[in-house]
Parts: C-alpha cells; structure tokens; sequence
C-alpha cells in the first residue's frame, strides 16, 4: 500500500511484547490475544497498518489523515457507503484506543482523524520506536505483508500465527497445547492458522523426534516451523540489530 510504503523502510518494527510477555512474566498472553479471542481481525489489520504508516517518527508518532482516507486504508469502503464506512473507522480506532494502543481525536473544522501510537503492550505509556535508543525486542514485518495484500486476504488464526513466528527463531518447535499458556488462544486456532501460513507457502513445517523415555517408542515426534522468504524471520533486539533502510 502506498502509505506504508512512505515509511521509506523494508520493515515495520513491532515490539514482542505485543505477541508474548516476557518469561519473567508468569501470565505471558499479551494484547495480540484480545484480537484473537475477540475475533477482531479489522482492528489487527488496522493497527498494523498504523504501525506501519507511524513507526517512522516523521510527525511525533501521530498520523492525520482526512476520514475518506482512513476508511479506504482501513478497507472499511469495501463494504459499507462513505458515511457508514467513516462510522466503522471511528469503532475500529476507539476499539484500539479502548486497549491503549493508540489515542485518536478529530482535528476540529475539517474531517481529520489524528492518530497517536502507544507502547505496543497495551500499558498506555507513550510510544518509541524499538531498536532506537533503547534494546526492547522486537521483530520486524516486511512490507510484502501490504504490498502482496497479506494483511487483508490471510484469517485471523494465521495473521496471529505469522506473527508469532515472526517472534521466533527459525526452525521453532510449537507444541500446540501449550498455545493458550503462551499466547493465549486455542491450540485448534494455532493450528489453523499454522496451516493456512504453509498451504500458502508463507510458512515451512517439518516433523521431528526427540527422546521421552515414558513414551512407548522411547521418543515423541513434533512440529517445527520456519517462516520462508520473504517473511523470512527478522528479529531485532535493539541496538544489537541496527535498522536498515531500503
């Protein structure tokens, strides 16, 4: 998409504290499992798009655009009039308000919408870039998400997947029931959605054994995962990775 494209970078940098607390943590489930569990798909495809169009830290983390625009970037016209579509930008931006995730107003006199990120962990506290000035971990979206149409033809079950892979190191082992201890939805969600990211080859699965000395055969078999060019995993932690531009 041409907004996202603006952002001048091969990659959308997201802290992973979206997708899963950290281990210190005893309750790692985080935001990404409100979306999920709440089916929201239109509001996780939202707030990656604003992710994407404000992360660069051109205007103060704020986007303001005229309402039309937000609701053509948000698809909310592709199923509803102008009005109706505005009407729906409005629900979506005050679902993301309400986790605090962003902060929204209307620019009095005129039809903007003015957007603020904040902190992906839905904690409300003010928003930074991750990777700047700080070493939060994060990972990073290639704009191919956007730019293939990913964000909007891929079910909530596998853009949640994708993204937890994206957290992870290639060739992962995701045992699915440990899903809702770690991320927070069902482990039948985790394995549609993991499905849909290998039949449409976004994804790489392979079966694998490793010792149990209870199990009948002495090992057990599972399931690993790597995510494929060119969603090819790209972590950052920080200072340690530092950004590059396209």
């Amino acid at each position: 998409m041409l907004l996202a494209q603006k952002a001048i970078r091969a990659f959308v940098p997201v802290r992973r504290d979206f997708v899963q607390r950290p281990p210190r943590v005893k309750d790692r489930k985080s935001v990404l499992a409100e979306f999920v569990k709440g089916r929201d798909v239109r509001a996780l495809r939202a707030y990656l798009f604003i992710i994407a169009i404000t992360s660069s830290g051109d205007d103060g983390w704020t986007t303001t655009l005229n309402s039309s625009v937000w609701a053509r970037a948000l698809h909310a016209t592709e199923t509803a009039e102008d009005d109706a579509a505005r009407a729906a930008v409005t629900k979506i931006l005050t679902r993301l308000q309400d986790r605090r995730l962003i902060t929204y107003e209307r620019v009095p006199g005129n039809h903007r919408i003015q957007v603020t990120l904040l902190r992906e962990d839905g904690s409300g506290d003010s928003y930074t870039r991750p990777g700047r000035d700080n070493r939060d971990a994060y990972f990073k979206i290639p704009h191919e998400v956007w730019d293939d149409q990913l964000i909007h033809t891929l079910g909530l079950p596998a853009l949640a997947m994708l993204l937890v892979l994206s957290c992870e190191r290639p060739d992962v082992e995701l045992p699915l029931e440990r899903t809702p201890k770690w991320y927070g939805w069902s482990a039948d969600t985790a394995e549609r959605g993991l499905k849909e990211l290998v039949k449409k080859g976004l994804a790489d699965a392979r079966k694998s054994s490793k010792v149990a000395p209870l199990a009948p055969k002495g090992y057990t078999l599972c399931n690993r995962y790597t995510l494929l060019p060119p969603y090819l995993h790209r972590r950052g932690s920080g200072a340690s990775d530092p950004e590059t531009k396209s």
